[in-house]
């Protein structure tokens, strides 16, 4: 859920007049201009469909690897229709994983089609140092933007097991 609250993305040169290298940008619920209700109501309702369906959620980095800008490229296109497919046809339920830290996300080891390198960001940054500089950096923004969706007192905890 903090992850769909929070809606990152990043603007990319080309996509707005003006942004010419990549900026983070959040909006919740990935829609947050479309949105009457308060984000947390949208969460609920995306908690209690992913519990009643016993939907498995994914998060795939269709975005920037290989370091900061004008080093690092966007992900091959390639790469991440294998990821999906993977994911599609229950390729990822039984392979190993690793912890992503500060995200905690959980990163496939393996995924067929994609080399293994690329399933973790920091082994494709030439300097992993630099690479954890910035992830603490956009773990930061994470946290800011989170800040504006509180929970309201009347919601409760969400819980998905």
């Amino acid at each position: 859920m903090y992850y769909f609250l929070s809606g990152y993305t990043a603007k990319i040169a080309g996509t707005e007049h003006g942004i010419n290298e990549p900026q983070p940008t959040f909006s919740a619920c990935f829609g947050k201009a479309f949105i009457p209700l308060h984000p947390w109501k949208y969460a609920e309702l995306l908690a209690e469909k992913i519990k009643e369906s016993g939907a498995n959620v994914w998060l795939i980095n269709t975005g920037w690897t290989g370091g900061p800008y004008g080093i690092g490229e966007r992900i091959k296109l390639s790469y991440t229709r294998a990821v999906i497919k993977a994911v599609v046809n229950g390729q990822l339920n039984s392979v190993a994983y690793q912890e992503l830290p500060l995200f905690n996300l959980m990163m496939p080891r393996t995924c067929p089609g994609v080399p293994d390198e690329i399933l973790n960001p920091v082994k494709t940054w030439p300097n992993p140092t630099e690479y954890w500089i910035k992830a603490n950096d956009l773990f930061q923004l994470f946290e800011d933007n989170y800040t504006a969706y509180k929970r309201p007192h009347a919601v409760t905890k969400l819980q998905l097991t």
